[in-house]
């Protein structure tokens, strides 16, 4: 009687081995034939960017401009990285990145800037034949909205140079 159930212990175990032995092949299987789905593109520090992340931006892009390349559509996407992680240093929220974003260039950047009244009316003299009989009053609003945009462009452009001087960027994307 001690004997058997001695075996029966045994045989238990030897089952429970078998199990085991059996779903490890099983799992090692699985992996073997798995195949790559994604494969990543660039790293920004510690992020990375995924093909069908930028596949899937670049058909966003190409809608509105059909003639742009993967490279920009790429180089976009780290500079909003970049954007995004300083305005998350500054506790920046909103709806979403693109509201981030835009809160972010105006505190960081747009606050700090000035057109004069003499810039106004520089621009307006240089340019007067582009106003035709408009005035510098009627044409005032509009010639500071344009320099005021031309300038936090310059100063994001600079910016954003500096940002991507300072963080580490690997591109592993083919031209």
């Amino acid at each position: 009687m001690e004997n058997i159930q001695f075996f029966d212990v045994r045989l238990r175990i030897v089952k429970k081995s078998i199990f085991i032995i059996f779903a490890i092949l099983l799992f090692n299987l699985s992996i073997v034939s798995a195949e790559v789905i994604d494969r990543v593109v660039a790293f920004v520090d510690d992020e990375a960017i995924t093909l069908s992340e930028l596949e899937r931006d670049y058909k966003a892009a190409a809608k509105i401009l059909p003639d742009i390349k993967k490279k920009e559509v790429l180089k976009t996407k780290i500079n909003r990285m970049l954007l995004l992680r300083e305005a998350k240093k500054l506790r920046i929220e909103g709806p979403n990145p693109d509201a981030i974003i835009k809160e972010y260039i105006e505190l960081k950047l747009r606050t700090f800037i000035k057109i004069t009244e003499d810039d106004l009316r520089e621009f307006y003299e240089q340019n007067k034949k582009e106003f035709g009989k408009t005035d510098f009053d009627s044409a005032r609003d509009k010639i500071e909205g344009y320099l005021l945009e031309k300038e936090v462009n310059a100063r994001l452009k600079k910016h954003i140079e500096e940002l991507r001087t300072k963080a580490y960027i690997k591109i592993q994307m083919d031209p």
